[in-house]
């Protein structure tokens, strides 16, 4: 399931795979996160989900550090990013909806590794996260191995085709559309 198109890497060529580590935080407060970090394990992608629309900045440069130590490998936040530049400069990949100097407070619980709904993807934990500058897709813990035997078809099928692409043929006669177009009525010379 991929994530909506506003949930956006905070720096390009941002890029992470790992095991969803899943919060669920009230806007404006991060406390939750600090308790994701003390349990972060090798590989987690803290994936934050809220109990209603928020924009504040929920991670920050010092909180990345923080589940960088603990082996965490990024963060998708359906709240805000702040820190930016030292993030970039860390190279701690996260994705967010926004980006904001308003930084949150630790006060109300939530609750971490339960299913959550982020950017209205259900995670959760130990589902598989990707993100790169395309976006964020989860795939869940039972469907990886099956996930993965269709991404290297795909890429083996999407291989043949570029190289046919390269030589010149084009891709009306490679996937049979000509047929459609005049089907459509559509006339081109």
């Amino acid at each position: 399931m991929s994530a909506p198109p506003y949930m956006r890497p905070i720096y390009p060529g941002a890029r992470t795979v790992g095991s969803a580590l899943t919060v669920l935080a009230h806007p404006g407060d991060n406390i939750m996160m600090h308790v994701a970090a003390g349990i972060c394990r090798e590989n987690d992608v803290v994936v934050v989900a809220m109990s209603s629309e928020n924009t504040d900045a929920m991670l920050g440069e010092l909180l990345a550090t923080s589940f960088r130590a603990h082996g965490g490998v990024g963060g998708a936040i359906d709240g805000g990013c702040r820190d930016v530049s030292e993030l970039a400069a860390m190279k701690f990949p996260a994705w967010s909806k926004a980006i904001s100097a308003k930084g949150a407070v630790k006060a109300t619980a939530g609750d971490v590794n339960v299913p959550v709904v982020c950017a209205g993807m259900v995670v959760n934990p130990g589902d598989a996260v990707i993100a790169d500058d395309d976006g964020v897709v989860i795939v869940a813990r039972m469907e990886i191995e099956r996930v993965i035997a269709a991404s290297a078809e795909r890429e083996n099928r999407e291989s043949k085709v570029r190289a046919r692409l390269a030589a010149g043929e084009l891709g009306l006669d490679i996937y049979g559309m000509r047929a459609k177009l005049e089907q459509l009525g559509v006339k081109y010379e």
